[in-house]
């Protein structure tokens, strides 16, 4: 059976959050790196560098990385380590959000809308290419849920091949056959209702019910490659509703092909 290697990078884009650190088990790998004085970009990369290494070295042990941090953009270094060993996946991103922002339509400039679109090569590629990122082909990825999106963000993705579930339901029809999957799990897809501590809360969204049961559909292809999931915020989280909600989704989502 495959076994899991977990390993968290305790890290909201370029700032440490310690409250993150204690997820970490003992056969954890934390990637906790010095970060560089320098502009944001250098710092974060400082962070996705590592977490590539971590990865491939998972893979070539025969592990499947499970990757957690604060932010989306740590799944540049995901991908990256995952080429490195030669896999081309399809890339399922679970998120309230498209992450699908460039320079061009950010209303925000926050990084933390952009990695989708860094990673099928659209944008600012300082930091996909600071880890040998290989763009992914639009066709290969799955953006499912994205309630939230900008204006320009959404003219983008419409323009683009990506293939956009509205309805996270939608993933329990399809069918993957003959491809390794990426799954990328921003927490802040669920409903408020359900798990409430999040910086970018967006009002409805599927129930951790629903969420179970596509991360059920999904743990049975065993085809599963990579999993990576972006936290809600510990700061917000006093009673640890939302951390005990966002664990056990991820668990469902891994445990079924074995291992911890």
């Amino acid at each position: 059976m495959m076994r899991n290697q977990w390993m968290l990078s305790p890290f909201f884009l370029d700032e440490r959050v310690p409250a993150l650190e204690p997820l970490a088990e003992s056969d954890w790998r934390v990637n906790l790196p010095e970060l560089p004085d320098g502009n944001q970009q250098a710092r974060m990369s400082a962070v996705h560098r590592p977490l590539a290494d971590l990865v491939t070295d998972a893979i070539a042990q025969g592990k499947r990385p499970v990757s957690i941090a604060g932010d989306c953009c740590t799944a540049l270094g995901v991908l990256a380590g995952i080429q490195r060993v030669g896999l081309n996946p399809t890339l399922i991103w679970l998120d309230a959000h498209g992450d699908f922002n460039t320079w061009d339509t950010t209303p925000s400039g926050f990084l933390g809308g952009m990695p989708l679109a860094m990673m099928v090569g659209q944008g600012d590629l300082t930091m996909a290419e600071a880890v040998g990122l290989q763009p992914l082909a639009e066709s290969q990825v799955i953006l499912t849920d994205a309630r939230d999106l900008d204006p320009g963000e959404r003219t983008r993705l419409h323009q683009s091949a990506v293939t956009h579930l509205p309805d996270v339901n939608a993933l329990r029809e399809c069918s993957f056959v003959d491809t390794p999957l990426y799954i990328h799990f921003d927490t802040d897809i669920l409903r408020p209702e359900d798990a409430p501590a999040m910086k970018y809360l967006a009002p409805q969204g599927p129930s951790a019910a629903e969420l179970r049961e596509v991360f059920a559909h999904l743990a049975h292809t065993s085809k599963i490659a990579a999993v990576s999931m972006t936290t809600w915020d510990p700061a917000l989280d006093a009673d640890g509703r939302s951390r005990e909600i966002c664990m056990s989704l991820l668990h469902a989502l891994i445990e079924p092909l074995g291992g911890k």
